[in-house]
């Protein structure tokens, strides 16, 4: 959320920095000065993602924010498919979202994500992401928690189910990541279906409480340390979980 928490993450060993805004959502956006500020702090050996908020079918607007965030200096822009009920639009938009960010920076990645409670808010089938990500021709394929009231994303979908989203993504050569709400128990989980990120907020804060804890580096660091037991339990580095830490994941 902002500088501060930045670092924290950093010292605990994350290996993205995630800059959203809780206040606006589960993939709410910061503030352009507040994202600059982290991407100056940040090491260069360490990835930076914001988010463009959790977004409608508003292709222009959307699109116009993607070259403001390029602008900033992240590695990733991430674009929750909030408001949007049919796979054409959100391809549509991913597309323009795309262009517009790679004119102003032509190694930026963009992060598609889907809801794992996408019922609750009339979303896009969360499976489906991996096909629009491929289709609109982006990087990640991402699965997020909408509503944050103690449920996670294994109350929602299945390990099974998030294997085959893994599967798809991977045979679309796309980046894999799992989000919402997890915890430190569910990263040998995560590390088995094969993710390559896992997107965490309130596990690395205090008390547990995403939006009035604070992350630390102590926190930070047990979730790296389950990681790496993840990999001790299969007997060898199977791929590399980075952990993502975030303003709100």
């Amino acid at each position: 959320m902002n500088e501060k928490e930045a670092l924290e993450a950093i010292a605990g060993g994350a290996g993205i920095i995630d800059v959203k805004n809780p206040k606006e959502g589960a993939l709410g956006a910061n503030y352009p000065w507040v994202i600059k500020r982290i991407t100056e702090v940040t090491p260069k050996n360490i990835e930076v993602s914001c988010t463009l908020g959790e977004v409608g079918n508003l292709p222009g607007s959307v699109s116009l924010a993607a070259l403001g965030a390029a602008s900033l200096g992240v590695d990733y822009i991430k674009v929750g498919l909030y408001g949007i009920k049919k796979p054409q639009e959100a391809i549509f938009l991913l597309k323009n979202v795309s262009r517009a960010a790679k004119e102003c920076n032509p190694k930026i990645k963009i992060v598609v994500a889907g809801y794992a409670d996408a019922e609750k808010i009339g979303a896009i089938n969360p499976l489906r992401i991996p096909e629009i990500a491929n289709k609109a021709q982006v990087e990640v394929a991402m699965i997020d928690t909408s509503v944050k009231d103690g449920k996670n994303l294994f109350d929602y979908l299945s390990p099974r189910e998030l294997k085959k989203f893994v599967d798809l993504a991977h045979s679309f050569g796309l980046v894999a990541a799992l989000a919402g709400s997890l915890r430190a128990k569910d990263l040998p989980v995560v590390y088995g279906l094969g993710a390559d990120i896992a997107g965490l907020r309130g596990a690395a804060c205090t008390k547990s409480n995403r939006v009035t804890g604070q992350i630390t580096r102590k926190l930070v660091g047990e979730l790296v340390e389950a990681v790496r037991q993840a990999e001790t339990q299969v007997g060898k580095k199977r791929l590399s979980l980075k952990l993502s830490i975030s303003g709100c994941s």
